[in-house]
């Protein structure tokens, strides 16, 4: 099988090539947003690069990485963009590219929302900006998935709620995928993203029961292959 060969902007744009398919479907493109130190960058480099940092990622600009996925036995290209904390989910077109940080955010395929299990304040975070993704959806941006994510399980003795609280209220309430994970540890880092793909497979593609493989990068700053 030839895949197509995608590979990571360092500067924050993404770039692609490989073989001319002008059969190609478009791009699954994958919002990552959250409170600031909730951990999304941690997120997306585990999946994309098995790599994990203790270290601070809080002040970087919007960063755009390119994959690769097959669903349903279709060579997908996949644009994973990691969002800066922002103060609002843009309401037009016009405020979402007059900020850099936001430019692309109101076409994304699916949206994870991060939050920290242990911060009750991101938590809220990710409350408000679901429920201002909900508004826009009246401007017509259709039903766009959203997937709740609550980050670093590993610190669960300190959680603010019970999981199965949060998980009824997410999936009954809200609608909304739940997920929880530890990128320090590398746990349901793959199994979320494969949540997020189907989401977006069976809404695209009216597929019920998707089909996905991915291999993930093997070495940093190579092209990745998910």
């Amino acid at each position: 099988m030839h895949w197509p060969m995608v590979c990571e902007n360092r500067e924050g744009g993404a770039v692609g090539r490989g073989r001319s398919g002008g059969g190609m479907p478009p791009p699954f493109k994958i919002a990552v947003l959250g409170a600031q130190g909730v951990g999304k960058t941690a997120i997306v480099r585990r999946f994309l690069y098995d790599d994990y940092s203790e270290t601070s990622s809080s002040g970087h600009g919007r960063q755009v990485h390119l994959s690769a996925a097959v669903l349903n036995g279709h060579v997908h290209d996949l644009q994973i963009t990691d969002y800066p904390a922002i103060p609002t989910f843009p309401g037009s077109s016009l405020q979402e590219w007059s900020d850099s940080c936001c430019r692309g955010i109101r076409s994304a395929h699916v949206y994870i929302l991060v939050y920290d299990i242990c911060c009750f304040d991101s938590f809220e975070y990710v409350k408000t900006m679901r429920q201002q993704i909900l508004e826009t959806r009246v401007l017509g941006t259709g039903e766009t998935p959203i997937l709740i994510v609550g980050n670093k399980r590993d610190m669960q003795r300190g959680r603010v709620f019970p999981r199965h609280n949060v998980s009824d209220l997410v999936r009954k309430s809200w609608k909304c995928g739940y997920v929880e994970c530890s990128a320090k540890f590398n746990w349901h880092i793959l199994l979320l993203f494969s949540e997020a793909l189907r989401s977006v497979g069976c809404a695209r593609c009216k597929h019920v029961h998707a089909t996905i493989r991915f291999q993930r990068a093997l070495r940093r700053e190579r092209c990745t292959l998910m």
